[in-house]
């Protein structure tokens, strides 16, 4: 949202943005987030809300560690390296031949010339 002026944002985006922001600053000052104290910051900062996000920010971090959430918002787990090089491409044409004679010779014993209810073929 960072690339998206302030004019552009629908009233919803704007009205969640300022209560972001108002819980951040209580945060940042070591004061309790409440809906009261969240209503009071976005009306000084000369915006108007709808009634009911002070108190939904509020009920949402009453409890949390704030702190954790913020710490927690870009830790995703990395992508693991391969576990070897990749094979070239002479190596895994005979690796897909041997694969192939190694599934056609195990479907010659399940098959045992059986049906699929263990009689005869017809």
């Amino acid at each position: 949202m960072a690339s998206v002026a302030r004019t552009e944002l629908s009233k919803a985006e704007h009205d969640e943005l300022s209560c972001v922001f108002a819980a951040l600053i209580l945060h940042d000052e070591g004061v309790e987030i409440t809906a009261e104290k969240i209503q009071k910051l976005v009306s000084a900062s000369g915006n108007d809300i709808e009634k009911y996000w002070p108190l939904l920010f509020s009920n949402a971090l009453k409890g949390q560690d704030v702190s954790k959430l913020l710490s927690n918002l870009g830790s995703g787990s990395a992508a693991s390296a391969p576990a070897s090089a990749p094979a070239t491409s002479g190596e895994t044409k005979t690796e897909e031949k041997k694969e192939e004679k190694k599934e056609e010779a195990e479907e010659e014993v399940l098959d045992g010339g059986m049906d699929l209810f263990g009689g005869d073929e017809w």
